[in-house]
Parts: structure tokens; C-alpha cells; sequence
């Protein structure tokens, strides 16, 4: 027999609803861009996918879509699909009879079911389990599911904002990813950029954080030095918005007076002030003990990531050649000199390397300096 359809139940109790101010500061041109997207979707109900590194604020912008949609009446919820146990999303997503499973005492309304007639955020959905994209992929396609343990369908109207960190196109490829799935989620895209991307908006964030959290602390808010400031935007973020904020409050509980320097900064990395050359020079010695580890791994890709953001700022400054000359200079430097020494750790032979000295012309001073 079919399964007898039933409309969701009245909302529970832990059901919230959040359509206060946005919270999102950003003058650059990407953010521009993400403005205009979230304003174009006021009127459509379209399901979105946010796209972004860790820390960038993908949730908040699932709230400004949300405060500024049709549904802003109705409630919003979500969820962090990579923090919750496998065999527990599915119960969360969509609820559970009693004795559904070991613990399951009473029924439990899902997710789905509390955002009837409204928005529920499914943040790095790129984590979920593959049994569970199943149920995500019918329940967008046709608004219907079961509880776990349940056999009556259950029939939602709730618009879907699901947020990852990950590339889902090679999750795709990869077959980690359901691909029917992926084009159910990528209606609409909205990529938000990473901080290093978008530094124009740190001088913003700063002071908006310093207003906040003075606020929130009882005390006067601080004024940022120059060195200070320019210390921010040098620095990589690889935390993002999420690292900067925290980045403040830190610097607030050290700070001394009403002016935040750059001494109260301790944890960021300004990098070199001189632009991309002084950032090659800035290159780690090469070290003949060292050995390769995860740490040296992240090492080279901040390098490089930082490197490239000079390189798109100086238009005339060539990566590659400039970091292949100082490699070879630290690496003469390291061994004194010697060159057998100095290709063996460089990789290549020695003829490769006197090719190098001669392309670079790097002279006998410069090599044992």
C-alpha cells in the first residue's frame, strides 16, 4: 500500500528565527558582487549554493538572503553537516519515530520539518554522507521524505541555502558527490572571496569589530596606528573574516590606552613591507637537515599564496624567475659555495646549475654571503 501523506507537524519549540541586521561590511568589488546577487534573489525562491573558504561568513550570507527573501517571516535554521556524526544527521535532517533506533525514546521533528514555509542552511554540505544525499536529493525534488524509522511521507515546502568549502566539482569527479545532486544545489552560485582577495575591506572590519567588541567589553573604542593597519592588510588570512575577528579580540584584551599598535598584533605576519622582491628575500633558508613534513607543506603554500598576491598587485614582477634566483642564492649560501652540495639540495645537477649562476648572474660574493 502507498505510504499515507501527512503535512508537517507544528513547529517545535527549539525552532528560531533570526532575521536581524545582515552583518556583512565590504566595499571591494567582490563583495560588490555578492551584494548584487543577494539583492537579484529577494524575489525568487531559487535554492543558492555558497562557495568559500572556511572563515569567509557563507553563513551570514544565508541570512541576508534569507532576512531579505519572501520567507523572512517564517524561520530560518542551520546546520553544520561536518559536525555532526554520520549516523545522527539523517535523524537531525529529518526527524525519528520513537524506537527508530537505540536511544530513540520519543519522536523527534527534523529540520526540515521545523523550516516548513521557510529557510534552512545546510552548511559544508560537501561532508554529508552518501546515504543522506540521497534524501536531500529527493526531498528538493519533490518536498518529500520519511522519518527515520518512519513509513508516512511527509510533505515540506522549505527552501534549501547549502554552503561548502570544498570544490564539488571534483567531489563530483571524484565520486564523493552525487552529480544530480550538485545541479539540484547549483541553481544559483555565490562564491564569496577569500579576506586576502578582498583587502580593501580590512580598514572596515577593523573598525567594525573595534566597535562591536568595545561595546560588548564597557570600554572606549580604539583607534588603529598606521603600522598597525598596514600590518593587517599585509597579513595572509588564511583564516579569513572568522581569523580577523578573533585577531581583534585578542588585541583588545592586550591593548593598552585607546590606541591599538602594532606590538598588540603579535600573531599577525605582516610579511615583508617592501613588496614582492622583499617577500622573495624573505624565502626560509634552505636547510640540508630539514626534512619534509605537513608543516613544511603549509609553509610553501602560504609562501606561494603570498608571493602570487604581490604578483597581482606588481603586473611587472615574474614569480617564477625571481624565486628560482633566490633558491639558488640560499641554497650557494647554505653550503658555502659549494656547488656538488648546493645542486644535490636545489634537485638538479651541477651543469643545470651553472646554468642557473649564469642566467642569474649571481657572483662569487653574493653566493658565499
Amino acid at each position: 500500500a502507498a505510504a499515507k501523506m501527512r503535512k508537517p507537524v507544528a513547529l517545535a519549540p527549539e525552532t528560531s528565527r533570526d532575521d536581524g541586521g545582515v552583518g556583512i561590511i565590504g566595499q571591494s568589488e567582490a563583495m560588490q558582487s555578492v551584494f548584487k546577487l543577494i539583492g537579484q534573489l529577494a524575489s525568487s525562491d531559487a535554492t543558492v549554493l555558497i562557495t568559500g573558504e572556511s572563515g569567509t561568513g557563507k553563513e551570514l550570507i544565508a541570512r541576508a538572503i534569507y532576512s531579505f527573501s519572501m520567507r523572512s517571516a517564517q524561520p530560518f535554521l542551520a546546520i553544520n553537516c561536518a559536525a555532526i556524526p554520520e549516523n545522527l544527521l539523517e535523524s537531525e535532517l529529518f526527524g525519528h519515530e520513537k524506537g527508530a533506533f537505540t536511544g530513540a525514546h520519543v519522536q523527534r521533528i527534523g529540520k526540515f520539518e521545523q523550516c516548513h514555509e521557510g529557510t534552512l542552511f545546510l552548511d559544508e554540505i560537501g561532508d554529508m554522507a552518501p546515504q543522506t544525499q540521497v534524501k536531500i536529493l529527493r526531498v528538493l525534488q519533490s518536498g518529500v521524505f520519511e522519518r527515520v524509522g518512519g513509513r508516512e511521507s511527509i510533505s515540506v515546502n522549505t527552501r534549501v541555502i547549502a554552503a561548502t568549502n570544498k570544490n564539488l566539482e571534483d567531489a563530483v569527479a571524484a565520486k564523493e558527490f552525487r552529480e544530480d545532486l550538485f545541479y539540484r544545489l547549483n541553481v544559483v552560485r555565490i562564491h564569496v572571496p577569500p579576506l586576502r582577495e578582498r583587502k580593501d575591506d580590512i580598514p572596515a572590519l577593523v573598525n567594525y569589530f573595534l566597535g562591536s567588541m568595545s561595546e560588548e567589553l564597557g570600554r572606549p573604542a580604539l583607534s588603529v596606528t598606521t603600522e598597525a593597519m598596514d600590518a593587517l592588510r599585509r597579513h595572509r588570512w588564511p583564516g579569513n573574516v572568522r581569523e580577523l575577528e578573533n585577531t581583534i579580540r585578542r588585541a583588545l584584551v592586550i591593548a593598552k590606552g585607546g590606541v591599538l599598535m602594532e606590538s598588540d598584533l603579535p600573531q599577525v605576519d605582516g610579511g615583508p613591507a617592501g613588496g614582492p622582491e622583499a617577500a622573495v628575500r624573505a624565502l626560509p633558508s634552505v636547510a640540508p637537515e630539514r626534512e619534509s613534513s605537513d608543516h613544511a607543506t603549509t609553509d610553501l603554500e602560504e609562501i606561494g599564496a603570498r608571493l602570487f598576491q604581490w604578483a597581482r598587485e606588481s603586473p611587472d614582477f615574474a614569480v617564477l624567475p625571481a624565486v628560482e634566483r633566490e633558491l639558488v642564492i640560499q641554497a650557494l649560501k647554505a653550503t658555502n659555495g659549494n656547488q656538488v652540495r648546493a645542486a644535490k639540495l636545489l634537485g638538479i645537477t651541477r651543469a643545470t646549475l651553472r646554468k642557473r649562476i649564469e642566467k642569474f648572474s649571481i657572483g662569487l660574493q653574493t653566493q658565499v654571503g
